[in-house]
C-alpha cells in the first residue's frame, strides 16, 4: 500500500490530464476541447466527473459534467439552448436530487450534463469520483481490475466499490465516507 501522505491527487479541475491519458480519455479530450463544451458551460463551473477521468469506464460509459445550477429555469433554458440540436436531446427535472439533467451524444459519446444548486467541487459525483481514484492509486490494478469486471457484470460504480471493499449499508454514502487508511481491514493490499 502506498504510503497516504505522499498521496499526489491529479487536478480533474482541468481536463489537460486526458490529453496524455488513454485512447477514450483522448477522445474525450478532443471532443470536449473541439466542441468548447466546457467553455459555454463555463458560468456554471462545470466539472468532468465519473470512469473516464480515472479510468475504469466501459465502452458505453458517457462523459459526466457536474454543473452549479443555481436557477433551474435558466439552466435548462441555456442548455438546451447551447445543444438542443444535438443527437437524441433530452433535458429533465430530477427531484430526488432536485437538479436539471440534460443528454445528448456528440462524436460518438454520451453526454450528461447534471445542474444542482451546490457548488460542483461539493456535489457528490465529484467527492465520490475523488475518493475512487484515491482508491485506486492506493489499491493498484487488481483492485481497479476487480472494479471494472464488477462494472462488466452491471454493478454501477459506487456500488461495485462498496462490494469490492465489503461495506456495507448505502453504497453512495460508503464510498463518500470510507477512510481509505482502512484498506487492510478491506483484504486490499499492493
Amino acid at each position: 500500500m502506498k504510503n497516504g501522505y505522499n498521496f499526489k491527487m491529479t487536478d480533474f479541475t482541468n481536463i489537460e490530464y486526458l490529453k496524455t491519458g488513454n485512447i477514450r480519455q483522448r477522445h474525450a479530450h478532443n471532443l470536449l476541447t473541439k466542441n468548447r463544451i466546457l467553455s459555454l458551460l463555463r458560468e456554471f463551473d462545470p466539472l468532468l466527473v465519473g470512469t473516464i477521468p480515472i479510468g475504469i469506464d466501459l465502452p458505453d460509459s458517457d462523459l459526466d459534467i457536474v454543473c452549479c445550477a443555481e436557477d433551474k429555469d435558466y439552466f435548462l433554458q441555456k442548455v438546451s439552448k447551447l445543444f438542443g440540436n444535438t443527437k437524441d436531446f433530452r433535458i429533465s427535472h430530477r427531484a430526488v436530487h432536485e437538479a436539471v439533467v440534460a443528454n445528448f451524444w456528440i462524436d460518438g459519446f454520451e453526454l450528461e450534463i447534471f445542474g444542482q444548486n451546490i457548488p460542483t467541487r461539493q456535489q457528490n459525483g465529484y467527492c465520490h469520483m475523488l475518493m475512487e481514484y484515491r482508491l485506486l492509486v492506493e489499491l493498484g490494478e487488481e483492485f481497479r481490475n476487480e472494479i471494472v469486471n464488477l462494472k462488466k457484470k452491471g454493478y454501477k460504480t459506487e456500488p461495485a466499490f462498496a462490494k469490492a471493499l465489503g461495506l456495507e449499508g448505502d453504497p453512495y454514502e460508503a464510498v463518500l465516507t470510507f477512510d481509505p487508511q482502512d484498506i487492510i481491514r478491506a483484504g486490499w493490499h499492493s
